[in-house]
Parts: C-alpha cells; sequence; structure tokens
C-alpha cells in the first residue's frame, strides 16, 4: 500500500501570507489555489460569512520528496475555531478508494467524523475526522490521478 502523509496547516485570515512566506523559503510554485467563492454551493452547508469570499478553501505547495504542505484559512461553520494545537492537521493521500475507506475506518474508530467520506466538487473522494486521541485527519484519494 502506497500513501503519503502531508502536514495540513489551518489559520483565521493569514493562510495566504503564511505561504507565500513558505513559499519564499522552499521555493517551487503552488500546485493548487482555491478559494471559498470558487466553492459551488452545498446542500446543508450554511452560507459563507460575509467578507470570506477571498479567503483560501485549499492551498497546496510541494516542498520536495514527495511532500506537500497543504493549508486553507477557516471560517465560521466550515470548521472549527483556530486554536493554536488544533490547527494542525495530518493528510493522507490513499492509493485507492479502498484503501481510504479502509483508513478512514481504522483511524476514525471511537473518534469524531466531521465529514464522512464521499465524493467532492473537486474531484476527490474525501472525508475527515478527529480520532480518540484528539488529533485531525484528512482522507483522500484523487479518483483523476493516474494508477
Amino acid at each position: 500500500m502506497a500513501t503519503t502523509i502531508n502536514p495540513y496547516l489551518t489559520f483565521e485570515g493569514k493562510c495566504e501570507e503564511a505561504f507565500n512566506f513558505y513559499k519564499s523559503v522552499f521555493g517551487g510554485d503552488f500546485a493548487f489555489v482555491g478559494r471559498f467563492k470558487d466553492m459551488p454551493p452545498q446542500e446543508g452547508m450554511p452560507p459563507m460569512p460575509a467578507g470570506s469570499d477571498d479567503l483560501l478553501m485549499h492551498i497546496s505547495l510541494p516542498i520536495g520528496g514527495g511532500s506537500v504542505l497543504m493549508g486553507s484559512d477557516t471560517c465560521q461553520g466550515f470548521g472549527p475555531p483556530v486554536t493554536v494545537g488544533n490547527n494542525i492537521t495530518i493528510s493522507i493521500s490513499a492509493d485507492s478508494k479502498e484503501s481510504a475507506d479502509r483508513l478512514f475506518k481504522g483511524l476514525s474508530a471511537e473518534g469524531t467524523v466531521a465529514m464522512p467520506m464521499g465524493d467532492t466538487f473537486w474531484g476527490s473522494y474525501f472525508g475527515m475526522f478527529t480520532d480518540k486521541f484528539g488529533i485531525n485527519w484528512m482522507v483522500g484519494f484523487d479518483k483523476n490521478s493516474p494508477s
């Protein structure tokens, strides 16, 4: 089983500033930059708070050796408030949908699921949870990635 684990950082409105700083240190180019205004409406999700359109929904910066530094801003209703210590999530990129399901089920046992595994508008099969030890996780499988 080939999986990768990458750090995912969460900010309150400073994600773009932070990632421009990280880019100045690591070099390279952003692989993806998506803003909350780019997100289509989702059934059952609250409307985006005023002033959040230009905040980062997701950004990724390859930093070498197959590692990717990822991050986002948080908005009310779209994740817990940022508290230093809970603003780092471990992101797992699985090599298959079955592997993603197995990892999600195993790691989330006795934890709190924030987003069950499911298809997303960005083309991934994805879910989020906090494990029974209080660690935040994201598990995904990029369905558009060559096998």
